[in-house]
């Protein structure tokens, strides 16, 4: 009982993290077109890479509502793994040449909001960057007990089964 209680309180932390880059990721497209960015084709990049990120966050809570495919699964953990490496590095690019970077982004506000407005979405970005981990962590522990939940129901409760399954592991996870 304590088991399920525990899952059901990881699964509702996944989807707030999930909504919570969504929020995230949006905000800094607001953010990126008030930049008036949207001509320069780093500013594209940027809104991209945000647009990524909403549809991993999406594709984690189709992953979240169980009963999915790998495929779901996959997509997510490799849409949230690729966001959160360029999520950071945007973020440190902003926060250590924030001149350069509005300047390659040809942005037509003044420069003093404009990096204003720029070090906001790079707060946003390191946001995103440890919530995509966070959401990692939550994802692959809802897969783990969801395969755990799995095995235990189709094993008929005795040790043997358990132990002939493991020895069908290859030779380093054997026990």
């Amino acid at each position: 009982m304590g088991v399920e209680i525990s899952q059901h309180h990881t699964h509702k932390i996944f989807l707030i993290c999930n909504y919570i880059l969504l929020g995230a990721a949006s905000s800094c497209i607001f953010l990126t077109l008030s930049l008036r960015l949207f001509p320069s084709l780093v500013g594209f990049l940027l809104i991209l890479l945000h647009v990524i990120t909403i549809g991993g966050a999406i594709s984690g809570c189709a992953a979240a509502n169980g009963g999915v495919s790998n495929k779901w699964y996959g997509l997510h953990m490799v849409a949230t793994v690729l966001t959160a490496i360029f999520q950071g590095s945007v973020s440190v690019l902003i926060f250590t040449t924030t001149a350069n970077f509005l300047g390659a982004l040809k942005s037509y506000v003044r420069e003093d909001d404009g990096a204003v407005i720029l070090k906001m979405s790079g707060g946003l970005c390191v946001l995103m960057f440890f919530l995509e981990w966070v959401v990692m962590s939550l994802a692959f522990m809802l897969r783990y007990n969801a395969f755990v939940d799995g095995s235990h129901g189709s094993s008929s409760g005795n040790r043997g089964g358990k132990e002939e399954d493991l020895k069908n592991w290859p030779w380093p996870f054997q026990v």
